[in-house]
């Protein structure tokens, strides 16, 4: 599954890593707070999807 957040944090991985390997202790921030974001974003997508789930599952779908 690759959806936008998983492209961020790989993104903010490389970002991260970059980084580490420059010595520049902003770009290496920059890409945790990356995949933090991403992380963040992950977490409310699946919030929601449960929701509707529970939603879904409270309607009566049969056409009642």
């Amino acid at each position: 599954m690759t959806d936008d957040n998983t492209v961020d944090k790989l993104k903010g991985k490389a970002k991260e890593a970059t980084g580490k390997l420059t010595g520049d202790r902003r770009k290496e921030s920059e890409g945790k707070t990356d995949q933090a974001k991403a992380k963040a974003g992950g977490a409310m997508g699946e919030a929601g999807e449960r929701a509707k789930g529970m939603k879904d599952s409270l309607t009566d779908d049969d056409g009642r």
